[in-house]
This record gives structure tokens, sequence and C-alpha cells, in this order.
């Protein structure tokens, strides 16, 4: 069986500290923490600049045997400098963490790719992935783009980011991913959505991030995606339910997010 992680966005409004408790109380081996936001102005843990939280965050993942599968959210622009990462890579190897997750907010694809590099070669002394994500609403908006990258790119801790519902909502393939060796796909995520895709991009967005479903519960085929993943790779666990989250607390909600992931996984 492979290991799971709780995703920062299932439980956006815990501080990592809580994060980690409520993993361990669910059963989760990894915790994924958002140290950077996603969208400007967004919710995110400054660790790196807040040392008592980094210091409390340790002791819960000590006392707890959790881990860290991932850091969040890297988006490379075209003014984005790589040295400014300094402070991100080091906190990322105190707290043991794995995988960055890496978003590509530039439209000129060769820059973006060279960029990319630059970060991979950074980010690599600390002992860190950088995990390029695809989502249809950014540069990089399928597997097949995402692939094309990593490999132009060659570093050795390069890697493709497969999230549940951006696989289907961009139309990407099993085939397509049988393409790429599966020492690229270091982990993934986890979470279902309804059979019919929305009808405009801004409709996508606002789900991917607030409105997810729990594993099993909605029409994405995560059987088949689960199939095709590499056996034991760790399995991030992102469902986001916004509207929920106002009469149900955080524990519960990772609970019942955990408990219908492993009933997928063990039907895959």
């Amino acid at each position: 069986m492979p290991s799971f992680s709780l995703a920062a966005l299932t439980v956006l409004e815990l501080a990592p500290p809580a994060l980690v408790d409520v993993a361990a109380a669910c059963g989760y081996e990894h915790v994924g923490i958002r140290l950077l936001p996603a969208t400007p102005g967004g919710v995110a843990y400054l660790l790196m600049e807040d040392e008592p939280s980094l210091k409390e965050t340790l002791a819960r993942l000590g006392a707890t045997g959790v881990t860290v599968a991932d850091l969040e959210v890297v988006a490379l622009r075209p003014e984005t400098d790589i040295a400014d990462f300094s402070a991100l890579f080091e906190t990322g190897a105190r707290l043991g963490a794995k995988h960055i997750l890496v978003a590509a907010y530039d439209p000129v694809l060769d820059r973006f790719a060279d960029r990319f590099a630059t970060f991979c070669e950074a980010a690599a002394p600390f002992g860190l992935s950088a995990d390029l994500e695809f989502m249809p609403w950014t540069a990089v908006p399928d597997l097949a783009t995402a692939w094309r990258i990593v490999e132009k790119v060659g570093k050795a801790n390069a890697g493709v980011l497969v999230d549940a519902m951006h696989f289907d909502r961009s139309g990407s393939s099993i085939g397509d991913l049988g393409k790429i060796p599966t020492d690229r796909l270091h982990y993934w995520q986890l979470c279902d959505g309804p059979a019919e895709r929305p009808a405009t991009t801004e409709a996508m967005m606002l789900a991917a991030r607030t409105e997810r479903m729990f594993p099993g519960e909605g029409g994405i085929d995560l059987v088949g995606l689960a199939r095709a993943m590499p056996a034991g790779t760790t399995i991030s666990i992102e469902v986001p339910t916004l509207e929920l989250a106002k009469t149900m607390d955080a524990r519960p909600r990772a609970q019942r997010a955990l408990d219908a992931a492993r009933r997928v996984i063990a039907a895959a």
C-alpha cells in the first residue's frame, strides 16, 4: 500500500503544528505544508520568517512520527528570482521535506524551462525534488507539456506532479502517463470531482481551489489513474471543501478524505 499525505489545501485553516497533529490522529504518514501562497494574498504559513512556529512544527513532527512530503507553492513567473527561494530551501531541509510543488506562470515556455532548470539546481543540495504541476489555466496546461519540459531540463530532481482533477480536466490520458519514467513521478494528488467538466476556466479554477469531492464520490476515473501510477508512490490527498468546512471541523474532514482514498486504492 502507498503512504498518504494530508495536503495543506484540504485543511488550510490549520497552521502547520495543528496540521501535523490532525494528520497523526487520522492515520496519515505525511503532510504537505503551504509555505508560500498559491495566489497573491492567499493563505500561507511563512515558517521561513517565524522561528517559534517552525520549532513548534518540528516538535510535533518529532512527537508524532509524521514526516513532510511536500512544500507549496512555488509559482515561477517572468520576474521570479530563484535566489529569493534560499530561505524556503533551508526551511524545507530543516523540516525534512522531500518535494516542492512548482507551478508555471510564464507564457514563454523556453524561458520558463530555463528558470525551472535553475530552480531544480538550487533545490538539489537540500535534498528537494522540484515537481511541476500541470493545470489547465497555467502555461503548462497538461501532462504532455509538463513531461516535455521535465525531459528537456534533464535535472535529476525534476518531476511531474499529477493531480487527479487537473489530469481529468486537461484531457490528459493514461497513455500519456505511460510514457513517463516512474522515477519522474515522485508523488501524486488524489481528489474527485463531477464527471461533467466545468464550462469555463473560471469555474474550473474555483472548483479546484475551493470545492472538490472526496475520492470515489465523483465521476473521475480514479481507479484507472491509481492503477497507472507507480506502486508505492506517496499519495497527497487534496480535497478542499469550503462549504463543508463551515459546518465540519478539520479533523473529521481529513479523516473522511483518508478513508475515501483508502477505498479507492483498495479498489485499484
